[in-house]
């Protein structure tokens, strides 16, 4: 096989990528912008050692997932699945958390099958877009092209309320009208650099944060009168300054400009006060499904002690507060922190509390302390959870742990060394929180083996 061949092949199997995956001279290519089941002739763009890419030269026959994009922006790259189906995609993603288990982790779990969305589109309730300047100087505001800092202007996303692209447009406007510097990556140079946005699914309350390169508080506030004035759904503007050169969108001191330092909303039946800082599920109607899988695994009885790592504002350890005794919450951010105490106190929550530090690290201190907690609960970065966690967790001998991931690789990974400290195991449960996308969580179940 060389580059530049076309050969008549079928797409057999699907990447969470996106791309389409067949066989040809007994090796994978791999194929975007395909289905399952599509009849095509293939040009082959690059070849490496043991696989390949294509590119669909020609559409012999359309496979039955397929459907017409409803998005108008694919160069975007966001979404990965509008050219097939919803179950098609959820098959998908199915498939991967299997696989990542099976394959990777050697593990022989029971898998639950995947809990998709309601719908689609309209699930978020965060948007953050950078502003670039096109060659002519003129400020733009979308989103980056898939693996670039390529700005895409963006005025709708199938993604984000409605709501989201107008004050968008209200705010490049203003920003374009009165000529206020954006920020350019290259030089470091520029004073806006992102717009971030917040809303509470069930408040319908909005925030919108200004991220600056150093305070402009003067130049934004007649535009705060704007939003303020043709918006009632915003109770909270902020700004955020960042001056440092780096992709990390927040920087560490945050000013509000107008309304409320927070906005909020209700998870699982409790009130969330949620800052920019503050980590929370971007789809809430799926997220308080998936918690709803995590306090089901958990198998609480009211007498309990639940320790939950990784906790963020607090969401999934206080939508099981009611079944414990004790609830320990462990985060690294401050601000999340904060907000976790207030979440817990508006909530009327008593038998919480809420320490800042390292999850790793703070485990291993309770677990020297000799604390015992009975189950915990760990929702990890995308990296999974380090060394330190996973052999504080053991050492705490908990009857069980309900690990929540949005990487199925690095659970799977994780889950097979709590295998070999003791645990099993025991239940997958894929969540589809990002429709059109490639992420997918899952909630694992793991008991203690050896008590």
């Amino acid at each position: 096989m060389k580059k530049n061949d076309i050969f008549e092949t079928e797409i057999i199997d699907m990447t969470t990528e996106g791309s389409g995956v067949c066989r040809v001279d007994n090796m994978a290519v791999f194929v975007p912008h395909t289905a399952v089941g599509d009849q095509i002739r293939v040009r082959i763009v690059k070849v490496l050692k043991s696989y390949a890419f294509g590119i669909v030269e020609e559409l012999l026959q359309p496979s039955p997932d397929r459907i017409e994009p409803a998005c108008l922006l694919p160069q975007c790259g966001g979404c990965l699945f509008q050219h097939i189906t919803y179950a098609a995609e959820l098959r998908v993603k199915e498939k991967a958390v299997q696989d990542a288990f099976v394959r990777i982790g050697k593990l022989s779990p029971n898998f639950l099958p995947i809990l998709g969305a309601e719908s689609r589109f309209r699930y978020r309730n965060k948007a953050q877009y950078p502003f670039a300047a096109e060659k002519s100087g003129t400020p733009i505001l979308g989103f980056f092209a898939r693996r670039s800092h390529r700005v895409i202007p963006v005025e709708d996303c199938l993604l984000q309320p409605e709501l989201f692209g107008k004050i968008a447009a209200m705010v490049l406007e203003f920003v374009q009208k009165n000529r206020i510097p954006v920020y350019d990556e290259a030089s470091g140079t520029g004073e806006l650099r992102h717009l971030y946005l917040r809303c509470g699914q069930h408040s319908g309350e909005i925030m919108v944060c200004f991220v600056v390169r150093k305070p402009i508080r003067k130049k934004l506030m007649p535009l705060v009168q704007k939003l303020t004035e043709q918006f009632s759904q915003i109770q909270s503007i902020v700004m955020n300054c960042n001056p440092k050169k780096t992709n990390v969108i927040l920087g560490d001191s945050t000013e509000t400009l107008w309304g409320k330092d927070t906005i909020t909303d209700t998870m699982c039946g409790n009130a969330v006060d949620l800052s920019p800082e503050s980590f929370y599920q971007v789809n809430t109607i799926q997220a308080e499904r998936l918690y709803g899988v995590a306090k089901a695994f958990a198998q609480l009885t009211g007498k309990e002690r639940l320790l939950d790592l990784y906790c963020g504002a607090g969401t999934i350890g206080l939508s099981m507060a009611d079944a414990v005794t004790e609830l320990v919450g462990v985060e690294i951010v401050p601000e999340a922190v904060e907000n976790a105490k207030k979440n817990a106190a508006r909530a009327g929550v008593r038998n919480a509390k809420f320490l800042c530090g390292d999850a790793g690290s703070i485990a291993a201190q309770l677990a020297e302390q000799g604390i015992a907690p009975d189950v915990i609960v760990v929702d990890p970065p995308r990296k999974g959870c380090d060394d330190i966690a996973i052999q504080a967790m053991t050492k705490m001998q908990p009857k069980r742990i309900v690990m929540i991931s949005c990487n199925a690789t690095t659970a799977a990974r994780d889950c097979a060394e709590l295998e070999k400290l003791g645990y099993v195991t025991e239940q997958v449960q894929p969540v589809d929180l990002f429709p059109g996308t490639g992420h997918v969580e899952c909630v694992v179940l793991l008991t203690r083996n050896n008590p």
